[in-house]
């Protein structure tokens, strides 16, 4: 499950980025093999019908190279081996790009976004019915994740001021909804799919009254990779985006094909049929490359990166040293830099996109 991150996990990312900076050698143009990890989530889960199929095998073939797909069952520590070179790409919250390689100091790029959360992460009450109802009131989550994002949004839409208003309580993903269930003085919590329709059905009288879908993309699973590695391999990014392309295709025209990849998601995912699908309901996937295309070129993203960066700054996520939120670049794909232009530390790359979308791959 991606999301876990914590703020102990912020500072040996920082470690190992600098430590990786300074030692590793240069990538290879010459470089053959790729490895490329995940964590257990249902945006993700279409990798495992990659591998499963020999769809990825094919896609390397057509390039001359090989890569391998890696469940990674740690979230944090399958970014760190990402940090440290030990994967060339990984997928994770575009939250979690910024505050840990890219704070550690390591160039990245985004090349590929897989979807965003459209209501799998919310809040839910046992009292309140409105957000404004929350100010002063304490609310439980993992702090330092998309949970805190996500609070901290639903606040400032509705007239407060951030995360300031409210007194948060850290609890991990493993223990909140069981605690949401059996503590009656737990009544405000954050936290996602699966856990939400278990508090929801374990605490009577519960509901949601803030979730992901009235933030629409800004909490986003997406592909990174280091900017180096897919400058000097460029049919790396080719031929990873070619077949999840061809994943997604199946999913959006339905029919036997896309029975046969929700199959293998939700297999990976322990679950049923029913249970894949009310998970996917509340993810917004890109199913074709224009419209992953268009989402990266749009003006909204630069709004969103804006939003993420500003709430990771005032939590303290940009690590020590950093005295503005300007302290990191990131490069949307029109070129514009948000912060600076001597950090780039993100950088949108909507090439393998577009040449998906113009079938040239």
């Amino acid at each position: 499950m991606r999301r876990f991150l914590r703020f102990l996990a912020l500072g040996l990312a920082i470690g190992i980025g600098a430590f990786a900076a300074l030692s590793l050698p240069a990538e290879a143009a010459a470089k053959k093999t790729f490895k490329i990890g995940y964590s257990v989530y249902v945006g993700f889960e279409p990798l495992e019908w990659l591998k499963s199929s020999g769809t990825m095998k094919r896609w390397a073939d057509k390039y001359g190279i090989e890569v391998e797909i890696v469940q990674i069952n740690d979230y944090v520590a399958g970014i760190n081996q990402f940090i440290a070179g030990d994967l060339d790409a990984f997928a994770m919250a575009n939250m979690d790009q910024l505050v840990m390689p890219a704070a550690g100091g390591v160039d990245t790029s985004l090349f590929l976004i897989g979807d965003y959360s459209n209501g799998n992460d919310a809040i839910v009450s046992k009292t309140a019915k409105s957000v404004k109802e929350l100010e002063g009131k304490d609310i439980f989550l993992l702090q330092y994740s998309v949970s805190h994002y996500l609070l901290n949004r639903a606040l400032i839409i509705n007239g407060m001021k951030g995360v300031g208003a409210v007194k948060t309580t850290n609890i991990s993903d493993a223990e909140i909804s069981a605690a949401f269930i059996s503590q009656p003085q737990m009544e405000h919590a954050v936290s996602w799919k699966p856990m939400i329709p278990d508090m929801l059905k374990g605490a009577q009288g519960s509901k949601i009254i803030f979730d992901s879908s009235q933030i629409p993309g800004e909490i986003m699973d997406v592909f990174v990779a280091k900017t180096e590695t897919l400058k000097d391999n460029p049919d790396f990014g080719k031929a990873f985006t070619g077949a999840w392309y061809e994943a997604l295709g199946h999913l959006k025209e339905g029919g036997a094909k896309a029975d046969e990849v929700k199959s293998v998601m939700a297999a990976a995912l322990n679950t049923d049929e029913a249970g894949l699908k009310t998970q996917m309901d509340t993810t917004h996937f890109f199913l074709s490359p224009v419209e992953a295309h268009a989402f990266l070129t749009a003006a909204k993203t630069k709004e969103i990166w804006n939003y993420v960066r500003t709430f990771c700054f005032e939590q303290g996520l940009y690590g020590q040293g950093a005295d503005s939120v300007d302290a990191i670049g990131i490069q949307m794909s029109d070129g514009s830099v948000l912060g600076s232009e001597k950090n780039i530390r993100i950088r949108i790359d909507p090439t393998f996109t577009k040449l998906a979308a113009d079938g040239k791959l």
